[in-house]
């Protein structure tokens, strides 16, 4: 039986820990972040996968950093033949990279070699691609830089966003592992080197990138919107207040020559913007400052009462 040591986080990585237990793989131990406070309250709460290690009994490990760490050496001891990691959110030592037999393979939510990094979903939404993957790749001490062993594609959906996306990426993360391990194992796989002249990265989103640019057009906002839900959602600015939209839709056939960020009408039912190159979006769902989410009937009916067209965001 193939000796596993599994590595991993957020709800992403949960279906690939648990298809690995279902087929049969000896997961010796799971390695995750520390608990961390969560929400208002800071309530410690474990992370995703230390939740699905324990429903299956399997011993947790939770360095604050692996590198240098006592159970750096505990984990080495386990003598595993293959470790594989998804969504771990921490750089491996080499001697940890190089100590099983197989060596370590990452389940990675790109076609690499684009959008090495930490935000590799939240950027495929956000640039409007049509399709993403998952990556099957040779753990290297260089981030995401490894040979590749298999890749899987699937589409982007215009009502596709970063939740959707996540879920659907770690079915086939899953699966795409299950079937790549074997042929790993049996030395069938020949590793395929990135090419170097097509990286691109995907860092972490700042702040900043969560504000909207009215100047972009509708689409590229609506790619926005969608890139940064469930989180860490966009925001506009209106009279000194934050607005996070949740939900946003291009009003086709409709051009403004008004200046970008305008309201340029409001109802009882809608509330449409200006955009970049004279294109019109449409605010559908919207959580002012210090409130919860809102429909937009919801919103211009209470909270919404004196926005009145003509009126700024931005």
């Amino acid at each position: 039986m193939t000796k596993v040591v599994f590595m991993g986080t957020p709800a992403f990585s949960v279906p690939i820990l648990d298809g690995l237990v279902e087929a049969g793989y000896d997961v010796l131990a799971v390695v995750t972040q520390p608990d961390r406070p969560v929400g208002r309250k800071k309530i410690l709460t474990a992370p995703p996968v230390k939740e699905a290690a324990v429903t299956h009994g399997l011993p947790v490990y939770q360095p604050e950093k692996i590198g240098g760490s006592m159970e750096l050496d505990a984990i080495i001891a386990l003598e595993a033949d293959v470790i594989i990691t998804a969504a771990f959110g921490q750089f491996l030592p080499e001697k940890l990279i190089q100590s099983p037999k197989f060596g370590a393979v990452n389940v990675h939510a790109s076609l690499l070699p684009k959008y090495r990094g930490g935000a590799p979903v939240h950027y495929s939404i956000m640039k409007g691609d049509n399709e993403t993957g998952v990556t099957i790749m040779e753990m290297v001490k260089k981030m995401d830089a490894g040979d590749i062993l298999s890749q899987g594609a699937i589409p982007i959906l215009p009502t596709d966003d970063v939740g959707s996306m996540f879920d659907k990426l770690s079915m086939l993360g899953r699966d795409l592992l299950l079937e790549t391990l074997p042929r790993l194992i049996k030395g069938e796989i020949t590793p395929l080197k990135q090419d170097e002249s097509r990286v691109t990265y995907s860092p972490n989103i700042t702040r900043e990138e969560e504000k909207i640019d009215f100047n972009k057009t509708a689409e590229e906002i609506d790619w926005q919107v969608r890139g940064m839900r469930p989180w860490p959602v966009a925001y506009t600015i209106y009279h000194d207040t934050r607005w996070k939209l949740w939900d946003v839709s291009v009003v086709r056939d409709e051009v403004t020559s008004e200046a970008p960020g305008v309201i340029i009408k409001k109802d009882k039912q809608s509330l449409w913007i200006s955009c970049g190159a004279g294109t019109v979006l449409s605010i559908n769902r919207i959580q002012p400052a210090g409130k919860g989410q809102l429909s937009i009937v919801e919103f211009v009916n209470s909270v919404g009462q004196n926005v009145k067209v003509g009126n700024r965001l931005g």
